[in-house]
């Protein structure tokens, strides 16, 4: 829903060849794959697989918490959600709401939910762990009635690109005291008001903690400079504690820096994937889409601390940087940031298994329709 589309064939040729969101049947019958692997956007990659003898199946690469959350609100509107700590505020529910009707190819979101389980195959891939989301997993698969096998967080080592941002970055963390840091960014899609940054460069300034501050412009906005969204002589008043990243930062290799003690995030679910991969706490600040109900798994996995906002949904400078210290300076972080590396070993000890599980699951469907595929 938040994510981008995969939809990748294990072929017999190449494996890069992606399949486009296009109902065209010649894609396949060139391409001839073993198996097709679609997502929430494709609704027609099911059908045309089966006229053409090929197994598919459904990748979500959302989570589990999420998806069981939508389609338990789409299926019984007037019941809750059978776990309290999944839930929508009040400021947050048109939002969630316009989630829902957004569309893609002429298709509603909400509607795509409800169909998806009637076109997919037995079993349905997800973008997570049993590690943090063992009962949203089986509640899902109890709701679509499918097996819902989780994939791991499939989040790469960092690359060593060796350019001139990165090197900058890396040699002014090498001068930071131990899990001193926190590293903020609200990812590639969404695009912070003149009010968030303002609240947020307070909060980050009342904190008193070393930072690193992603801020992107849209592309109509691309001319503008970033001192000219900043409070009057920010800059000046941080001075060496802090540095601004304008654009694209090599996040991986931030987080799993030693110096870096927290992440505020949007929570994404990348992003969150990226953070539990590395041990690094969250100061949760989701903005839209799929980000309130992923904030809410953070705070449920002991990961991170939820930033709380006004009755209305606004940003509090006191807020913002009471919860960065609590997480990066106070003691009731040392629990927090316990858990973080708690479920990283966790997940890292499990993480091949669970790609096993699905390999097997995979070979499994393909040999039900009388397919030999060797992955």
């Amino acid at each position: 829903m938040a994510s981008l589309p995969i939809s990748c064939p294990l072929s017999k040729g190449p494996s890069t060849c992606p399949v486009k969101t296009s109902p065209d049947s010649t894609i396949l019958t060139t391409l001839k794959p073993d198996l097709l692997i679609y997502d929430f956007l494709q609704p027609w990659a099911p059908s045309l697989a089966s006229l053409q003898n090929i197994p598919s199946v459904e990748f979500i690469t959302t989570n589990a918490a999420l998806t069981s959350f939508c389609v338990h609100h789409l299926k019984n509107p007037s019941a809750k959600f059978p776990f309290p700590s999944i839930y929508i505020r009040d400021y947050e529910a048109q939002k969630f709401n316009n989630l829902l009707e957004s569309s893609s190819n002429g298709i509603k979101d909400g509607d795509r939910i409800q169909q998806f389980s009637d076109l997919c195959s037995d079993i349905i891939l997800v973008k997570t762990s049993r590690e943090i989301e063992a009962k949203y997993v089986d509640y899902l698969s109890g709701l679509m009635g499918k097996k819902i096998v989780p994939v791991g967080p499939l989040v790469q080592e960092p690359v060593d690109l060796k350019v001139d941002e990165e090197t900058w970055i890396m040699k002014w963390l090498n001068k930071r005291e131990r899990a001193s840091v926190v590293y903020v960014c609200f990812g590639s899609e969404y695009f912070l008001t003149t009010e968030e940054i303002e609240e947020i460069a307070h909060g980050l300034e009342l904190s008193k903690v070393s930072f690193i501050w992603v801020i992107r412009f849209p592309k109509e906005e691309k001319g503008r400079r970033v001192e000219e969204v900043l409070p009057e002589a920010f800059l000046e008043r941080v001075g060496e504690k802090g540095i601004i990243v304008e654009g694209w930062a090599p996040q991986a290799k931030i987080l799993k820096h030693s110096s870096v003690g927290g992440f505020v995030s949007h929570c994404g679910w990348s992003s969150v994937l990226e953070s539990i991969k590395f041990g690094v706490p969250i100061i949760a600040m989701p903005m839209h889409l799929d980000q309130p109900i992923n904030s809410r798994l953070v705070e449920e996995a002991g990961i991170g601390v939820l930033v709380k906002r006004t009755a209305e949904g606004s940003l509090q400078r006191e807020e913002v940087a009471k919860v960065i210290r609590d997480v990066v300076v106070e003691k009731i972080g040392e629990g927090v940031r316990k858990k973080a590396l708690e479920i990283r070993d966790n997940m890292k000890k499990n993480e091949d298994a669970e790609i096993d599980g699905v390999v097997e699951e995979l070979l499994q469907l393909c040999t039900k329709r009388g397919t030999n595929v060797n992955f």
